[in-house]
């Protein structure tokens, strides 16, 4: 959801521009678009602030959601900026459980972003929430830790064990990848020699790639061997 101000008309404009499918944005005329500033240090590494009073995304309800963008897909994919604040938090509830209901490959990125909680407590809370509502889950060496404060390896387990989970990617920024599944378990190594300018969005890159590539196999994300992951 979007305000129907200059940024949120811009922000649509140019996902048309892009060929990106706009059919599921909301404008709303009593409510700002949030905005997201980014700051890079010398190794690409980025900082986030925010400007939300509220913000348009944390006012979506579930009776503005287009379904059958729901029913015409493979796979639903959430975050936790939807669970930050009400009513998005209830629609994003819902929406998993329609998706659930009809059979959807459920996919979860924790994506903490701790300046948009009002406490880290329910941060917490809501991450575990979306954990035991996924089949595949991307999830950072950062997050992991913040949750169960374990390695990358241990924490993939833990979430295999512990919440339902079929699939687990576990990135490790420059270190590469932990990949897990109740069938196998293993690390790929990042790439080297890479002059690092900027890491945004690396890890919604990486969890899309995933995802399609996860598709393109045919097959239920506990069926990959650890060739195949």
């Amino acid at each position: 959801k979007v305000g129907a101000d200059t940024f949120g008309r811009l922000l649509t404009g140019t996902l048309e521009k892009a060929g990106i499918e706009t059919r599921g944005i909301v404008a709303s005329s009593d409510v700002f678009t949030t905005l997201a500033f980014v700051t890079l240090d010398e190794h690409g590494d980025r900082e986030f602030a925010f400007s939300r009073k509220p913000g348009a995304d944390t006012q979506l309800r579930f009776s503005e959601l287009n379904l059958s963008l729901i029913d015409d897909a493979r796979v639903f994919h959430f975050g936790t900026l939807s669970l930050t604040d009400e009513p998005a938090r209830a629609t994003t509830y819902r929406a998993v459980a329609y998706a659930k209901e009809r059979g959807k490959l459920i996919t979860f990125d924790p994506n903490l972003r701790k300046l948009l909680w009002k406490d880290l407590e329910t941060a917490r809370e809501q991450m575990l929430w979306g954990l035991s509502q996924a089949d595949v889950v991307k999830i950072s060496d950062e997050e992991i830790e913040f949750l169960f404060g374990l390695n990358p390896q241990e924490g993939a387990r833990k979430i295999l064990n512990d919440y339902g989970v079929k699939l687990v990617f576990a990135t490790c920024g420059a270190d590469g990848c932990e990949f897990a599944s109740l069938r196998a378990q293993g690390h790929v190594d990042g790439l080297k020699g890479l002059t690092v300018t900027d890491t945004t969005g690396a890890g919604d890159i990486f969890g899309g790639c995933a995802v399609w590539r996860l598709l393109q196999s045919g097959k239920p994300p506990a069926a990959l061997d650890e060739a195949e992951l």
